[in-house]
């Protein structure tokens, strides 16, 4: 048996968010002890899943670990990426797949996302916060983040953490955005995103535009690829590759 990873990264057409995740995956490599580990992008960039699915077998790989880099579980890790295994699989009957579980609720995560605000201001009891999700059509992703927003809550003695999203179902970014000129109090948003590409800048453009009626808006760094997020997928690889020693078969 020759075990493979195969890192799915998310794609951007920006290319520092490329360059992110490939510096994200080329530090999370060196603390797994696998031999064969490629990486591969969903959309927006190469190689596709596909291609690292090809490059995984042409170094010997008779079971594939296909690693996802998403922070919820969504329609990329329910639809998309198995899909493109079921292709993999018409092509290279002989080799098993598992695939990974996204990072999910973690209060790692939680961390990081203080750690954020933080490093906006020390002084954090009782204030606001809005988390920007990515936003999907799976209600799932407003449950996690809600849960999330709970953690943080806590964690900082908060007294607020609201959450909105860029696309999909729940709260727009937009109309949180409208209630946060109206109400006029000290919020802190933080993007609960990977990579800084072109859904950031779309952020900061709009939070600009809104700075310039409300002083009291804050705008924190991204979630990100810290050291917090790092031990996260690498227990994720880890679990996924114990999960792949009891399943002999991918349907």
């Amino acid at each position: 048996v020759m075990q493979a990873i195969l890192y799915v990264a998310h794609g951007s057409r920006v290319k520092a968010g490329i360059e992110e995740a490939l510096r994200f995956i080329d530090q999370v490599k060196s603390r797994v002890a696998v031999s064969i580990q490629e990486v591969s992008f969903l959309e927006l960039a190469e190689p596709t899943i596909l291609q690292g699915v090809a490059q995984c077998v042409q170094q010997g790989a008779t079971k594939i670990a296909v690693a996802p880099i998403l922070l919820l579980t969504a329609n990329h890790l329910n639809q998309d990426i198995p899909a493109e295994i079921a292709e993999a699989k018409i092509q290279f009957p002989d080799i098993e797949f598992t695939i990974g579980e996204a990072f999910g609720i973690d209060d790692r995560l939680v961390e990081t996302l203080h750690q954020r605000l933080l490093e906006v201001n020390e002084e954090l009891i009782g204030a606001n916060v809005l988390l920007i999700g990515r936003g999907s059509s799976d209600s799932a992703v407003e449950r996690d983040l809600a849960q999330i927003a709970s953690r943080l809550k806590e964690k900082g003695n908060l007294n607020e953490v609201a959450t909105c999203f860029l696309y999909g179902k729940g709260i727009s970014f937009e109309q949180s955005l409208q209630r946060l000129v109206l109400e006029n109090r000290k919020t802190f948003i933080i993007p609960y995103l990977l990579f800084s590409g072109l859904l950031k800048q779309h952020i900061e453009t709009k939070i600009a535009g809104v700075q310039e009626i409300n002083q009291a808006i804050l705008l924190c760094n991204c979630l990100g690829y810290d050291e917090q997020v790092q031990h996260v997928f690498v227990d994720r690889i880890h679990q996924l590759i114990e999960k792949g020693r009891d399943i002999h078969e991918y349907t």
